[in-house]
């Protein structure tokens, strides 16, 4: 291209010097014959064409190239119910749709209409790819009683047949353009294999974990996304299928970088991707071939913007669609009834998590659901107060037993999570440690002068996980005796006793004596346990078993190893908050927790890629 640029300069420089001596020749009284001028006009009549051409094509060759834009939408589901890992053969879309804890696949045609399941012999299972022939579904599925987080793999054949299983487990993968390998993404490795998986082959090695990677449709380049699920942070990166050129593709674009899983068009002219920032998740586009003598920019271009969070595209393979999820993010906050039998709006069914009463249960605090702002009222939702402010993520806060401070949590993206102080009131905000570690979990002892919390590791500082005990008048911190490898702290309201949960067999619950300096099991083979509370007469732990087939509230006597189930929680579709879903206490011992009453609808996007 800048050859050509160079050529046309040059033809323009020429005629610039034919047009300068004809107009000397003119000028200097030497008169033309009417030949002569007829050929003048003729020079100059294709020389004013000419300068039109020149410059219509320097014009067109500088310009700006036009930008991808949506041009319509159209709803295609409208059940409401929690999707994700869209794919599309072309005339029917793919994808898992979450029932009560487990996962299951769905189909619905791509010109919109009702939703079916996917019959299949196993359960637990979500959508990852579609051959390139159309033929066979790569789907994933959850090996029952392991507790990383790679997934057995199979193939299914379209539309019907016995599924095959593939010889890895992953987090997620998928075929290239011409079916003939795989890209594996498995802990912080990417691994390259046949169509049916075997010769798995790893091709690089990261500090982070590896996800949703792609091949480009011509099969050199392979895309994928960096997680730090301890910052929060992704990143997309590209590599060649020969393991060189590793490179982040928008390196400083945004700081920290929020983007993820992307997917390239079939004609490989563009790839999109999902973004998010305050303003919510939408769909980006960046240009990935030149044109014409026209170089594509490497800015990407925004497609959708809000209300709606918009994720999980899915680039239609014969016609200008993309198909996307359109999320409406909204909780219902409800408690047990137990007269009823049933759960009821609680503080007027807000939505927000993470609530906690004061000692003497006039006030309570929370989390607002889904922008993560520290709130306190009283019971009654009146007296609101604001507490905690963008770009801040809160969480986890907890009374001090005078009423007069409220621990919590927060974060930027890419930042650890830092425990800080707020007055009651709303003043003098800061910072407990000056550390650089993740500290969740702030438990008050019951005289008020320290807090337990647990510290988790990042990547650059890799300490292993404990739980600590600070001194809120020294600010010195030191490790609970044995807590190694355990998290989630909860205070015994009498001072005696910490109770807490191992960070990698969350299936059982742990007891610290603080007069013989000790831990023993308390109960375990619950199950994964989440969020455990202690009874305001300090007689009972409850807690949350999830993840399971069968998912309760429930809770242990102290004293005994025995737990007791209490209220049923099966088919009741909660929010997944950052650490699980949360469940709470009230003062009279009821369990609260936060009904996900978002929507989440598969939309058609019609879109004028230039």
């Amino acid at each position: 291209m800048t050859a050509l640029r160079l050529r046309l300069s040059h033809y323009a420089s020429e005629l610039r010097t034919d047009l300068e001596r004809l107009k000397r020749d003119t000028t200097s009284g030497v008169f033309p014959t009417p030949a002569s001028a007829s050929r003048s006009r003729g020079i100059w009549g294709v020389a004013a064409l000419v300068i039109t051409i020149l410059t219509a094509a320097l014009w067109w060759l500088l310009s700006p190239r036009p930008i991808p834009k949506v041009t319509g939408i159209k709803q295609i589901t409208h059940d409401g119910a929690l999707k994700y890992n869209l794919l599309t053969d072309g005339s029917r879309i793919y994808f898992t749709e979450r029932i009560d804890v487990r996962s299951q696949l769905f189909q619905v045609s791509a010109a919109g209409g009702e939703t079916a399941p996917i019959q299949a012999s196993f359960t637990d299972a979500a959508s990852q790819d579609v051959s390139p022939d159309r033929s066979e579904l790569l789907i994933s599925t959850q090996v029952p009683t392991q507790t990383q987080e790679d997934d057995e793999y199979s193939i299914l054949p379209l539309p019907a047949g016995s599924p095959r299983r593939l010889p890895f487990t992953a987090r997620s993968a998928a075929w290239s353009g011409d079916g003939q390998h795989l890209v594996v993404c498995k802990g912080s490795d990417l691994y390259l294999a046949n169509h049916d998986g075997t010769e798995l082959r790893k091709l690089l090695s990261l500090q982070q974990t590896t996800l949703e990677a792609r091949f480009s449709p011509d099969g050199g380049r392979i895309r994928f996304t960096l997680n730090d699920p301890v910052l929060g942070t992704h990143s997309l990166w590209e590599v060649r299928v020969d393991g060189t050129g590793l490179h982040a593709l928008f390196p400083g674009w945004n700081n920290p970088p929020n983007e993820c899983c992307g997917k390239w068009t079939s004609d490989g002219r563009y790839y999109v991707f999902q973004s998010t920032n305050a303003a919510g998740t939408s769909i980006w586009a960046l240009p990935d071939r030149n044109g014409l003598f026209r170089s594509a920019t490497r800015q990407p271009f925004q497609l959708t913007t809000g209300p709606l969070d918009y994720t999980d595209m899915e680039p239609d393979r014969d016609s200008h669609k993309l198909f996307v999820i359109g999320t409406q993010r909204r909780g219902e906050l409800v408690r047990y009834d137990s007269r009823a039998k049933l759960f009821v709006p609680f503080l007027g069914g807000i939505s927000a998590s993470d609530v906690e009463f004061s000692r003497d249960g006039q006030w309570v605090t929370y989390i607002t659901y889904p922008d993560d702002l520290l709130w306190r009222s009283r019971v009654d939702g009146s007296e609101r107060l604001q507490l905690s402010y963008p770009p801040q993520h809160a969480g986890l806060p907890h009374w001090s037993p005078d009423g007069s401070q409220i621990a919590f949590v927060a974060r930027q993206t890419g930042k650890p999570w830092k425990i800080f102080l707020v007055s009651a009131q709303g003043s003098g905000t800061k910072e407990l440690l000056a550390e650089n570690f993740n500290e969740v979990d702030p438990s008050w002892s019951p005289d008020g002068t320290r807090l337990a919390y647990g510290r988790l590791p990042i990547s650059t500082a890799p300490e292993a996980e404990a739980i600590f005990l600070v001194d809120l008048k020294t600010g010195q911190a030191s490790t609970v005796p044995g807590s190694e490898g355990l998290f989630s702290p909860r205070w015994s309201p009498d001072g005696r006793f910490l109770a807490a949960i191992p960070g990698s067999d969350q299936t059982k619950l742990m007891l610290y004596d603080f007069q013989t300096q000790k831990w023993s099991d308390w109960t375990k083979d619950v199950g994964q346990i989440g969020f455990i509370s202690w009874s305001k007469d300090g007689k009972f732990i409850y807690f949350d078993r999830f993840l399971t087939g069968k998912p309760f509230w429930g809770r242990v006597k102290l004293g005994q190893n025995q737990f007791e189930p209490v209220v049923d929680l099966k088919g009741i579709h909660r929010v997944l908050g950052p650490w699980a879903e949360w469940n709470g206490i009230t003062p009279g011992s009821s369990p609260l927790i936060v009904r996900d009453i978002s929507t989440h609808e598969i939309y058609a996007l019609d879109v004028q890629w230039p």
